[in-house]
């Protein structure tokens, strides 16, 4: 299924207020033993000590990213697009980030003049409030679960909201506002936040390494006016992408596949005729797309390709090439679904001659 972004209903008043891209502090609640956390910075997440999970910041994500086939060394110039403009990937999620030895661990630092405990995307507890709700047993009334002793001894971690640094200025980034709370192990919180894997597989979307979309062509560089360019896309470039997110500690999985299915041409003027006349060339059953040009396809119409009708004048024609992959996804428990097409797009200068005699 599609994951559906539900509007930011659920914080006050008081934060609705303010800008979410501000960098002012703010909290949700009341207590003198907490303290508001900065937004997120788009600069990445940052936190404790290296490793120190329940110390990181609200960006600081553990779910691992794997590129499992297909693309090409390196990264893409820039991201796969969503042909869908309204679809947008999980702003935020919740994930296990301590152990009960790891929570006490923390709180020991914490009465030792240590940071500050993160309970929350944007707010941090701290000794007083984490000692009574975590140690104690007592609730600070506010609605939190309480804990005796940091459930020592019980198999199952400690969770926390997570925010996705790629929309972290969304408002509805700021949904997972659940305090600190214990699940046990092998299991999921009863949560529309919960990490399933079509949330896994939404995150994967953005971390898609396609191929660059740099299209062949003949003549290369320079074309004729009223001569056909022939542009083709070799089947080894032009191949399934499948990447592979899974939430360690979780046994939630999923890995989302990218297949090419069509390629777009804009040749950047009015003034040019494309073949097909929509532009738009289909995958030939050997995955390429196109067709190379050969000697003697000179009088031929190309299946892939752009007809110029006018010269150009001191600056080349943009020609754009545009591939659309179609995004699907299948994760653990047998679940799998479909995401938004996607699009990855470059253009290349080409400069177009009066006919004159030519050699092809």
């Amino acid at each position: 299924m599609r994951p559906v972004m539900k509007a930011c209903i659920s914080l006050v008043a008081s934060v609705l207020s303010l800008p979410v891209a501000s960098s002012t502090a703010y909290a949700v609640g009341g207590g003198h033993d907490q303290q508001p956390q900065k937004p997120p910075s788009a600069n990445g997440p940052h936190g404790g000590t290296s490793g120190n999970t329940l110390m990181a910041s609200a960006g600081a994500t553990s779910i691992k990213v794997t590129q499992v086939s297909g693309g090409a060394p390196g990264k893409s110039p820039k991201p796969l697009t969503a042909v869908d403009p309204n679809w947008k990937p999980p702003a935020c999620w919740y994930e296990p980030v301590a152990t009960p030895e790891e929570l006490k661990a923390g709180v020991d630092r914490l009465k030792k003049g240590g940071p500050l405990v993160p309970v929350t995307p944007t707010l941090s507890w701290g000794e007083e409030l984490m000692v009574n709700n975590y140690e104690k047993g007592k609730s600070s009334g506010s609605g939190e679960t309480s804990y005796k002793n940091y459930n020592i001894g019980k198999d199952g971690k400690f969770w926390r909201g997570v925010i996705n640094q790629d929309v972290a200025q969304d408002a509805w980034s700021y949904d997972c506002e659940r305090t600190l709370f214990w699940q046990d192990a092998n299991t999921l919180p009863d949560d529309p936040h919960a990490p399933t894997p079509d949330v896994l597989a939404a995150y994967a979307y953005d971390r898609i390494n396609v191929p660059e979309t740099k299209v062949q062509l003949k003549p290369q560089g320079k074309s004729t006016v009223n001569l056909p360019t022939w542009v083709w896309l070799d089947r080894a470039k032009f191949q399934d992408v499948k990447v592979r997110a899974e939430l360690p500690g979780t046994g939630v999985w999923a890995e989302t596949t990218a297949k090419p299915v069509a390629l777009h041409l804009e040749p950047g003027t009015t003034d040019a005729e494309t073949y097909p006349a929509s532009g738009d060339c289909g995958i030939n059953g050997d995955g390429s797309i196109g067709a190379p040009y050969k000697k003697g396809d000179s009088a031929r119409t190309p299946p892939c390709g752009v007809t110029y009708l006018r010269a150009t004048d001191g600056a080349p024609y943009r020609l754009k090439a545009s591939v659309t992959w179609r995004i699907s996804w299948e994760g653990s428990g047998g679940t799998k679904g479909d995401l938004p097409d996607g699009t990855f797009e470059a253009t290349q200068n080409l400069n177009v001659q009066e006919i004159q005699s030519v050699n092809r």
